[in-house]
């Protein structure tokens, strides 16, 4: 029940015609890009021969030609089978991480007996080396396109779960659980803007929203990480231990990266545009509209890191232990996997994008508000809930509309880049916000959970501010 997206934690319904990714005419469905490198040729002269709709340049017997020449580029996927696999991807990668994430702490703590300091310095460090470093996944996806970029991200998770499963110092852990959280800063924006523009495509070819799309993949991030740690307490309740359960989650990764070699479309590699930084592309960080959906999807984390702080901190306070908080985690999971897809569908089909951000952040600012105001109820635990379900309902309603956004706000060749920069923003403003609450939580109560609903309201002011292209899908 994570934002990370590995949750990560998509969608927006059409837009209006802006020259950018998926503004083309309804019903055409966008062919892979390629260099535009054709120039006018003069009258009786031979066209170049990497022209596109040219011959290409005949190879010597026996060898094959170019990957990259005109008529030998793979064909664009299937857009339903190709949603298919990105959202199964999701679903395993949730699998797989979640097996061994909620046990971690435990097992540095117990297992390998590292100091708290400590053990909260390595799950920093994984979150750093995961979300801060999602922006360079997105421009590599870029450059190189999703397939080398979503293999090489399993390659070096199954290299991190087995390393972890035989790390027994400091030196070898922190070595573990960065490689691990590199990882995954090179798959998950390759498979999310890969998915952002499936979205696209299939909303331009079929008229219907892409907010559905990036539901599903939502939903089946979610009903991952449900199952991920089932498995995990499963190996662990036979007898497996921590060791089991890193080397499960390498096995699902094995997996992963065996399907994805085979069923992973390739991608001619973008041509390479003199004097540009990729990473540093004024497209991306230039982008005024762009920089206000960061702004404004970062008061979502902000408040979503609170089920981890201000969360424990209440159900600790009503109930004398935080037993009760795995119960929480797992009705959040749930109401995503039963109530996302209806959600969603029915706030594409009636509402724009930018209502549903400003709708979504008003009411995880309401779950906020509403904590020192609810009865404690028959086991305390009613203002938790509360918290949980309101929180959980405006987290179904934002992640869709704001990913699907982004495809509205930046050019199609720089997605994956664009994608990243979301998550490493938010996961930034996470560590600076995360600091700053946990100041508060002796805070007295109404001061405590005013100042949290603060955020998201002011998130929602921000997203006012968004341009209103792609308020309503086509034919809606």
């Amino acid at each position: 029940m994570t934002p990370q997206r590995e949750d990560t934690g998509r969608a927006g319904s059409g837009r209006e015609d802006t020259g950018r990714a998926g503004s083309g005419p309804q019903g055409s469905v966008p062919e892979v890009p390629v260099p535009q490198d054709s120039v006018p040729q003069a009258p009786g002269t031979e066209p170049h021969p990497s022209a596109p709709g040219t011959e290409p340049h005949p190879s010597a017997p026996g060898t094959e030609p170019h990957p990259s020449a005109p008529g030998t580029e793979p064909r664009p996927p299937d857009p339903k089978a190709y949603i298919r696999l990105l959202t199964g991807t999701q679903f395993a990668f949730n699998i797989g991480f979640y097996a061994v994430l909620p046990y971690l702490a435990g097992h540095l703590g117990e297992g390998l007996g590292m100091a708290g300091w400590l053990v909260g310095l390595v799950l920093g460090l994984r979150t750093f080396s995961q979300q801060g470093l999602f922006v360079v996944g997105g421009a590599l996806t870029d450059r190189y396109g999703p397939r080398p970029v979503v293999l090489a991200g399993c390659v070096l998770r199954i290299a991190g779960f087995c390393w972890l499963a035989q790390a027994g110092s400091t030196a070898t852990v922190v070595g573990a659980v960065l490689l691990i959280g590199f990882a995954a800063a090179l798959f998950s924006p390759a498979v999310e803007s890969e998915t952002a523009r499936a979205a696209v495509a299939h909303e331009r070819a079929t008229g219907a929203p892409r907010a559905q799309v990036l539901a599903v993949f939502s939903a089946a991030g979610q009903a991952g990480a449900f199952l991920g740690p089932l498995l995990g307490t499963l190996l662990l309740f036979l007898g497996g231990g921590f060791r089991a359960a890193c080397l499960a989650g390498a096995v699902v990764f094995v997996g992963v990266l065996a399907g994805h070699a085979r069923l992973m479309p390739r991608r001619p590699r973008a041509p390479r545009v003199p004097h540009t930084r990729a990473v540093f592309s004024r497209e991306v960080f230039a982008n005024r509209s762009f920089l206000l959906l960061c702004l404004a999807y970062s008061t979502y984390l902000v408040s979503y890191n609170q089920l981890y702080l201000a969360l424990p901190a209440e159900v600790e306070r009503a109930t004398g232990s935080q037993g009760a908080l795995g119960a929480l985690f797992a009705l959040s999971s749930l109401l995503v996997v039963t109530a996302q897809l209806p959600l969603t569908r029915w706030s594409a089909r009636r509402i724009a994008p930018r209502t549903a951000l400003v709708a979504g952040l008003g009411t995880v600012a309401a779950g906020f508000a509403a904590v020192p105001l609810a009865p404690d109820g028959p086991s305390g635990l009613l203002p938790g809930a509360t918290l949980v379900v309101l929180l959980t309902l405006g987290q179904m309603l934002l992640v869709p509309a704001a990913r699907g956004l982004v495809p509205d706000l930046v050019e199609d060749h720089r997605l994956g880049l664009a994608t990243g920069a979301l998550s490493s923003v938010s996961g930034l403003a996470v560590l600076l916000g995360s600091a700053a609450s946990g100041t508060l939580l002796g805070a007295p109560g109404p001061v405590l959970w005013t100042v949290l609903a603060a955020v998201p309201l002011a998130g929602a002011g921000v997203a006012l501010t968004l341009p209103r292209a792609g308020a309503r899908a086509p034919g809606h």
